[in-house]
């Protein structure tokens, strides 16, 4: 029952960095797009990809923290008294994020525009790299089993901020990729190649800074490369394989199957982490077992779970199939005759 629990904690933070990440990323393209005339045409596809679903993204972040408190609350407790500074870091920014991209919409002046603009862009940054570096101490073993553990140290290492940086360039690449569909989609080729480039850069450095972390990995969280390099190859050879694939569709223009592939090639990078990390959530030392609620408050969880599954599930495929088709837009009030 632990274990089925853990499973589905970890669909949801597979969820939540496809989703939500490409949400991050979208920002961070936002933040590099240049001045207002620059910039126009880019920020308006992100603004119309982004408006119907950013909130919705963030369902996965709230179902992750109810399953993580509720079925593993010593390791809860462990997290959130020793990564609080991360944490409350990027709940900040989750915040500044979302309220820079509203007001921004109903800013009238440029300087208001680029000051909230600004504050969009730069969150989608930070609040990445601190999920990504609260990633890398899970994975090291920096969180005591009994929490309190160094609040600066804990994080701020070489596989947290390994971590980090990789969660930044995987945000990024998921963006830049799912906005060339998108501009593919509006026969907007100018935007396809503009975004097209971004995400074959994006991508690239992604693969090299994937390919250094081994070498991190192996230095600073030997346990963790000791499994990946054994029952974790099979997925990170996946990974790598779609990585590669979805480069290859870059470079030739194609849209069709692509955002599927970068979306497969992420979550098989996080596959193998998990993978590589059983049976131990945090880290090195304390295991899913240890730490799990009794069975029968796991099996209300897998319950409530289910029934959120096939309440909240087909509403969200819905969502995304009218973004997919532009039912969503906003579109000229109509005169009257």
């Amino acid at each position: 029952m632990a274990d089925l629990v853990a499973v589905f904690l970890f669909i949801g933070v597979i969820a939540y960095s496809l989703l939500g990440g490409a949400d991050f990323g979208a920002g961070f393209w936002d933040l590099l797009a240049g001045g207002a005339r620059r910039g126009r045409e880019p920020r308006a596809l992100i603004d119309a990809s982004l408006a119907p679903v950013w909130e919705a993204n963030h369902t996965w972040l709230i179902y992750c923290l109810v399953i993580l408190w509720s079925g593993f609350p010593t390791a809860f407790a462990a997290m959130t008294s020793t990564l609080y500074v991360p944490l409350g870091v990027a709940a900040l920014g989750i915040v500044l994020r979302g309220a820079g991209f509203a007001f921004r919409k109903a800013s009238l002046r440029t300087p208001q525009q680029r000051l909230y603009g600004a504050a969009f862009g730069l969150s989608s940054v930070l609040t990445p790299y601190c999920f990504g570096s609260m990633a890398g101490a899970l994975a090291s073993g920096r969180i005591p089993d009994r929490g309190n553990g160094d609040a600066v140290t804990s994080w701020l290492n070489p596989t947290g901020v390994l971590g980090g940086v990789l969660a930044v360039l995987a945000c990024t690449y998921l963006a830049a990729t799912y906005l060339t569909v998108a501009a593919s989609r509006r026969s907007d080729p100018t935007l396809a190649r503009y975004f097209r480039h971004r995400a074959l850069s994006a991508g690239i450095l992604t693969g090299f800074v994937s390919i250094a972390g081994v070498f991190v990995l192996r230095a600073d969280a030997p346990q963790l490369f000791r499994h990946l390099s054994h029952r974790g190859v099979p997925l990170a050879l996946l990974a790598a394989l779609g990585g590669l694939l979805g480069l290859f569709l870059l470079s030739t223009g194609r849209a069709r199957g692509l955002r599927e592939t970068a979306a497969a090639a992420v979550a098989l990078i996080l596959g193998g982490w998990g993978v590589s990390q059983y049976p131990y959530l945090l880290g090195t030392h304390a295991s899913i077992h240890q730490v799990a609620s009794p069975d029968s408050t796991l099996r209300v969880l897998v319950g409530v779970a289910c029934a959120a599954g096939v309440l909240i599930l087909p509403s969200l495929a819905l969502l995304f199939r009218l973004v997919g088709r532009g039912g969503l837009e906003d579109r000229p009030p109509r005169q009257p005759l």
